[in-house]
């Protein structure tokens, strides 16, 4: 009779998931969106939660499902499977979210420790060598995440969110700014881009699986069922957490109005109800949290390219953290600027692509996959690059305004792969 994962042991695991997810991005965008949307924070909440937890927990499902992220990628082509795990691995890895965890952190501990560029060389070292040393053991990752650090996160922030419900710094939410004023749900979703854990959750499957099988369990449908159920955990306990940040920004944007960044809003927030303790607590949420990410990317990118390249999995981890510490060193607001044309190049592919995994007609139509996926990727990366008139073109079809310019060449790749006979084997 084959183990199965429950109780305890799944509320860990869970735990874990939601400790690789929480990141940077997390921390950053609920509150500033919080303080933007003001009293229409709920709804722009709404939409938000649709592409930062809905879109990454039904990618952990289709991953799950499907068995592998390159399994799933198949369905459209073997190259293609090749170049968009790849390009996925390296976007979620050492060249954006991996360095935007340090970058991150360090901007939160800068008034405690200094902002100069050699202070941050130094932290940006000893932060990518602790991840490294964790990340050197992703199968313990839920006993070190899980079982230690995800609660003293939880318990962190909870204390900041309780001290707003107590002592709150404005008694009402601000007037929303333009860009939430009309459709604040929509631009919620368009938000909840910038945490990258739509493309994080089609990696992070196979560390999951990989902690799932160390507790005993090896049947393949119950590690997948295990998995299933630490996404949904998961993104319960992420729904929680942006709710808390979400109010508190709100409040935040009300009594200290102005700030660029989420980390700007929760830093005035944290000043105003804790005075120089608040930076402490501040800097303590940032730090663990950005570090559970870091070590749950640092693994699960590692794990990638040791089993592509059969390369020591200590040296390509190694290779990626040192790569990620080099970049970190950018700051935080280059590194932004530049994952925000290659998230709106390669969500949109990655969205259908979880999509298609949930429909039933798809696994009968073949040339649904191919067709769908290449409709949406040439509007998707022509509209986020700088092409020229294909950008042009790319960016005149309907609902480009508003971010949803791959929408009518999805659903065109759709009716076609639908409608086209299959292809005769030779």
């Amino acid at each position: 009779m084959s183990n199965k994962l429950r109780g305890k042991g799944l509320l860990l695991v869970g735990f874990t998931l939601f400790s690789m997810f929480f990141g940077a991005g997390n921390l950053i965008f609920p509150p500033f969106l919080g303080a933007e949307a003001g009293q229409n924070a709920w709804a722009a909440l709404a939409g938000f939660a649709v592409s930062a937890i809905g879109l990454p927990i039904a990618g952990v499902i289709a991953v799950a499902r499907a068995g592998s992220l390159g399994t799933l990628a198949s369905r459209v082509h073997p190259r293609f499977a090749l170049v968009f795990t790849m390009l996925i691995y390296l976007s979620i890895g050492p060249c954006l979210a991996i360095p935007r965890t340090a970058s991150t952190s360090f901007q939160m501990l800068a008034p405690l420790i200094g902002s100069e560029g050699s202070h941050q060389l130094l932290y940006s070292a000893v932060f990518f060598a602790a991840a490294f040393a964790v990340a050197l053991h992703p199968e313990k990752l839920t006993d070190r995440l899980g079982r230690v650090l995800c609660p003293t996160l939880i318990v962190l922030i909870l204390v900041l969110f309780g001290a707003c419900l107590v002592h709150p710094v404005a008694p009402h939410y601000a007037s929303p700014a333009a860009e939430y004023q009309s459709l604040p749900a929509l631009s919620g979703i368009l938000n909840g881009y910038q945490t990258m854990d739509t493309l994080a959750a089609l990696n992070f499957g196979a560390v999951i699986a990989l902690n799932i099988r160390t507790r005993g369990i090896d049947e393949e449908s119950e590690v997948r069922r295990g998995t299933i159920s630490a996404g949904l955990i998961a993104g319960a306990l992420l729904l929680a957490v942006y709710s808390m940040l979400t109010h508190a920004g709100a409040l935040s944007g009300a009594a200290f109005p102005g700030g660029a960044t989420g980390a700007d809003t929760l830093t005035s927030l944290a000043l105003g109800l804790f005075g120089r303790g608040g930076q402490m607590l501040l800097a303590a949420i940032f730090v663990i949290a950005c570090f559970n990410t870091c070590v749950g990317l640092i693994s699960s990118v590692g794990q990638y390219f040791h089993e592509l390249l059969h390369l020591p999995y200590p040296a390509v981890a190694a290779f990626f953290a040192v790569t990620s510490m080099l970049i970190s060193n950018l700051g935080l607001a280059g590194i932004i600027r530049l994952s925000t044309p290659v998230l709106n190049a390669v969500y949109p592919i990655a969205i259908v692509l979880i999509a298609l995994s949930f429909a039933p007609f798809a696994a009968k139509k073949c040339a649904v996959w191919p067709l769908t996926i290449a409709c949406t990727a040439v509007q998707s990366v022509c509209a986020a690059l700088p092409l020229g008139p294909l950008s042009s073109l790319a960016n005149a079809l309907p609902f480009s305004s508003l971010g949803f310019g791959w929408l009518l060449p999805a659903a065109a790749g759709l009716v076609l792969g639908l409608v086209l006979p299959p292809a005769e084997k030779a």
